[in-house]
């Protein structure tokens, strides 16, 4: 084992020096917060595909497909719908806005009173996306140095606040260019090819396994369908995807780089249900489909490869987790800590040199918070399904409607979008609690609920006002002069 610890003490190492290289790039909030909003394609599509596919998408994906065959797929192949439909009918005019956070366009589009209630729903969120992220540390460091999961949780979690809280999104987005480089080695060129080679090949796989593991639609309608409700709705609008819309240099950029990292996310889904389906050849009662990673990595892997493939399954959960992390710093900042002093306008910059200095230097702080908060909740929650659930569960049903509302349907309106939010984000707190946290009733009616009250409330008040709209049509259509 001592050839894997070097491989991902080197990765580690690695991490912590792009964050101290990306401190000397982030000298205003711009920087700091989107990466001056001029990411190239290469790097916008390596980093947007790096912070989608996370933990939840390599070793959840591969449980998948070790529970249910090829069909496991649906999970991470919704997400990657989701980001390609967003590439491509909503990102260029997400970029032309040059704000930093959701609630800032909601702010925009209504007339400048949905951000703190809108604010308050995305940071449980993005809160709960990180913590997801954190807590599958305990299972790649069980694996390495069967290190206790407190410990795991701790040294994982702090490695990802140091890196993000010393340079922002240039330190993420560096760190995430190479952990998509380790992914796609480890998991695409090495774990999959190996996987199905050591359950004796396609031909061997469904000789041992039955029929129902190689139906595309084995894990049933129902279930995909709340994958496309829950996954591919849930890209069109989290904060942690549209700040990296925002890193894009060009409205082309954000459209083709996105569209790229989408079809990125068709294949990695793909390769995760074959690793899952090979893997239930070689372990067939395993107690949880989510070991089957870690047990085919830990048995069937040459020493060296399975560094290389350990260190991939670490990138993914760090670039999930690290783009979280500066999602929820930003919202809890921006939204909800500066609307309350009454210090922000959406869409502005400080304009001093020192003033530029106080923004990052706050960012970093509400880094550094947000992190710890975030590492004491992973400790204390168990369930990494459940705490995804809800945060995909609020997202949804509370921001889907208002949001997409406000981009498609000129006569919403801000009493329509509060009503929506908050009708919306009860209704699937109220509902989990009755029918369960992994039941599909919530996210049904709670959307539900969101898109009746928004029509309903939007129809019976006074319209937008006509200025608010024209300047609205106006930063979507990058004309306007706000300072970015």
């Amino acid at each position: 084992m001592a050839v894997d610890y070097a491989v991902i003490v080197v990765y580690l190492a690695g991490m912590l020096a792009m964050g101290w290289w990306g401190m000397r790039r982030a000298k205003s909030k711009s920087d700091f917060l989107v990466a001056g909003r001029r990411l190239g394609p290469t790097m916008y599509s390596g980093t947007m595909a790096a912070i989608v596919l996370g933990g939840a998408s390599t070793i959840g994906g591969v449980g998948l497909g070790y529970q249910y065959g090829l069909s496991g797929a649906w999970m991470v192949f919704t997400i990657g719908l989701g980001l390609l439909a967003l590439s491509l009918f909503f990102s260029a005019r997400i970029a032309r806005l040059k704000v930093y956070t959701v609630s800032e366009m909601l702010d925009l589009r209504y007339g400048g009173r949905a951000g703190v209630i809108s604010g308050v729903v995305m940071w449980a969120y993005t809160l709960m996306l990180a913590v997801t992220s954190t807590i599958a540390y305990a299972t790649i460091f069980d694996v390495l140095f069967d290190m206790n999961r407190t410990v795991a949780i701790i040294l994982g979690g702090s490695i990802v606040v140091a890196y993000s809280t010393l340079g922002g999104m240039w330190s993420i987005t560096l760190t995430d260019m190479v952990q998509f480089v380790v992914k796609t080695i480890g998991v695409l060129l090495l774990l999959l090819p190996i996987a199905v080679v050591k359950a004796g090949g396609f031909s061997e796989m469904k000789a041992q396994l039955p029929t129902g593991y190689f139906d595309p639609l084995g894990i049933g309608g129902e279930t995909i369908f709340t994958y496309v409700l829950i996954y591919t709705f849930g890209m069109l609008i989290g904060q942690d995807i549209w700040q990296r819309v925002f890193t894009a240099g060009s409205d082309r950029t954000a459209k083709w780089g996105g569209t790229v990292a989408g079809t990125y996310c068709l294949v990695y889904a793909l390769a995760g249900a074959v690793i899952g389906t090979a893997a239930k050849v070689l372990y067939p009662k395993l107690a949880s489909p989510d070991d089957a990673f870690a047990m085919i990595v830990k048995d069937e892997l040459p020493v060296g490869v399975r560094g290389l493939v350990l260190a991939a399954a670490l990138a993914a959960v760090m670039s999930t987790s690290s783009g979280a992390l500066i999602a929820c710093a930003t919202v809890a900042n921006n939204d909800i800590w500066s609307r309350l002093r009454g210090a922000v306008r959406p869409g502005s910059e400080g304009s001093g040199e020192g003033e530029e200095r106080d923004e990052v230097r706050g960012n970093r702080v509400f880094i550094l918070v947000m992190g710890i908060a975030v590492i004491c909740t992973a400790i204390v929650l168990n369930n990494v399904v459940e705490a995804l659930t809800v945060a995909y569960n609020l997202l949804v049903g509370g921001l889907l409607v208002p949001i997409l509302g406000g981009l498609l349907w000129k006569r919403g309106t801000a009493q329509g979008a509060l009503a929506a939010v908050s009708v919306g984000g009860l209704a699937v707190v109220g509902l989990m609690a009755t029918y369960g946290i992994l039941a599909n009733e919530p996210v049904y009616y709670g959307l539900l609920a969101s898109l009746a009250v928004y029509v309903i409330v939007s129809l019976a008040t006074p319209a937008t006002d006509a200025a608010v709209l024209t300047a609205w049509r106006e930063r979507l259509a990058g004309r306007s002069s706000e300072p970015v």
